[in-house]
């Protein structure tokens, strides 16, 4: 099985080394997803979020994969109240599917983001 590098395009990914997914045999890996899109963040949560998946979704299908077939998310935010606000989006995005889930509150590396989220998925 082969091992394929998925890039979203962000400049930071190669300053720092890492690749927005890996596809590596059954799986797909998404890296830790902010809400930035061409060098911007909305100061809202919830927006940070679905620009998140939007992201992950454009990888996941690059990969050959999709949100329906993430098994794993991990969601790191600021603030533990995020969470009462985010969920819903959780719900819209994975509900019928139910992956397994840990969120943490935390700092993240650019004070601007308010959450974090990356998945693991089965390729189609």
């Amino acid at each position: 099985m082969s091992r394929r590098l998925i890039s979203s395009g962000s400049p930071f990914e190669e300053v720092a080394g890492y690749s927005r997914a890996v596809a590596d045999g059954k799986w797909v890996f998404v890296a830790g997803t902010s809400g930035f899109a061409n060098g911007e963040i909305s100061d809202d949560v919830e927006a940070q979020a679905e620009q998140a998946f939007a992201t992950i979704a454009a990888a996941l299908k690059q990969a050959e994969s999709s949100l329906a077939d993430v098994v794993r998310v991990r969601v790191f935010v600021t603030e533990a109240a995020f969470f009462e606000r985010l969920a819903p989006i959780f719900g819209k995005h994975f509900k019928g599917i139910r992956p397994a889930n840990t969120t943490v509150v935390c700092g993240l590396v650019d004070p601007r983001m308010k959450v974090e989220i990356e998945v693991t998925a089965r390729k189609q």
